[in-house]
C-alpha cells in the first residue's frame, strides 16, 4: 500500500492518533473515478476546514452500486492512488459501504464535507456528524463538472474520430 492509503481496519486508530496529536481532522469522500478539476476543488476545499484532510474513496463494489453498470473506469486502488498524491490530501481509505456513515463513526473526524451538489440538509451522514458532536460543511465550486459528462464527452469525440 503506498503511503498516505490506510486499511479500513485501522481508520479508528488513525483518527484517535490524529486526535490526541491536536489535530483538527477534516473529512471528504466520493468515487473520484476518473478525476476532474471539480475533485481537485472540492478537495481543497474540504482540506481548509481542518488540519488534516482524510478522504474517504468508495470501493469498486459501492461505486458499481451508486453509480451502476460500467463503473467505476479506474480500479479502486488505483482511483486511492491519485486521490492520496494530491497536496491537500493526507490520507485515504477505501470504504464498502454506500454512505460514509460507518467510516465517520470510527474516524470521528471533527468535520465532514460534501460538495455543492449537496446542502447540509441533503447529507446522508448528517445525523451521523450531529450524534458524533462534529460539523458537515459544504465546499468546492458550483458542481458543473462531473464524471458522467465527461465520460459522455469522450465517448462522442470517439466516435466522432470513428467516423
Amino acid at each position: 500500500m503506498m503511503p498516505g492509503i490506510i486499511p479500513r481496519d485501522q481508520a479508528t486508530e488513525l483518527g484517535r492518533r490524529l486526535r490526541r496529536e491536536g489535530r483538527r481532522i477534516a473529512f471528504a469522500n466520493g468515487c473520484f473515478d476518473i478525476l476532474h478539476v471539480g475533485h481537485i476543488r472540492y478537495l481543497e476545499g474540504a482540506r481548509q476546514q481542518g488540519d488534516v484532510l482524510v478522504v474517504g474513496v468508495n470501493s469498486d463494489a459501492s461505486v458499481r452500486a451508486l453509480k451502476g453498470a460500467g463503473r467505476p473506469v479506474l480500479p479502486e486502488d488505483a482511483r486511492a492512488e491519485l486521490v492520496a498524491a494530491l497536496s491537500a490530501v493526507d490520507y485515504v481509505v477505501i470504504f464498502d459501504d454506500l454512505t460514509a456513515e460507518r467510516l465517520l463513526r470510527d474516524l470521528r473526524p471533527h468535520v465532514h464535507c460534501k460538495g455543492t451538489d449537496y446542502t447540509e440538509e441533503t447529507v446522508p451522514e448528517r445525523e451521523a456528524m450531529r450524534s458524533l458532536g462534529g460539523q458537515v460543511r459544504i465546499v468546492g465550486d458550483a458542481k458543473d463538472h462531473s464524471t458522467r459528462d465527461l465520460l459522455e464527452t469522450i465517448a462522442q469525440r470517439a466516435r466522432i474520430a470513428g467516423e
